[in-house]
């Protein structure tokens, strides 16, 4: 699980910095910032959620990812 966790969690801060590299080669003329940040929301909620389900369900113990 922390290897899934890991890679959300660098998925999210790709997304992230591609955001940022549309918004300073396209100066708002595209809408591939709003996507890109988009993704980032959705991978974010959906590793939160995984996180979640993941405890409840005793995949991550009460001490947590070690």
């Amino acid at each position: 699980m922390r290897i899934v966790a890991l890679l959300f969690i660098v998925f999210i801060l790709t997304s992230l910095a591609s955001a940022l590299y549309y918004l300073i080669k396209d100066r708002g003329q595209s809408d591939r910032v709003v996507k890109m940040l988009t993704v980032r929301v959705v991978l974010s909620l959906t590793l939160f959620i995984l996180l979640m389900a993941g405890y409840y369900f005793g995949v991550i113990p009460q001490t947590g990812l070690r």
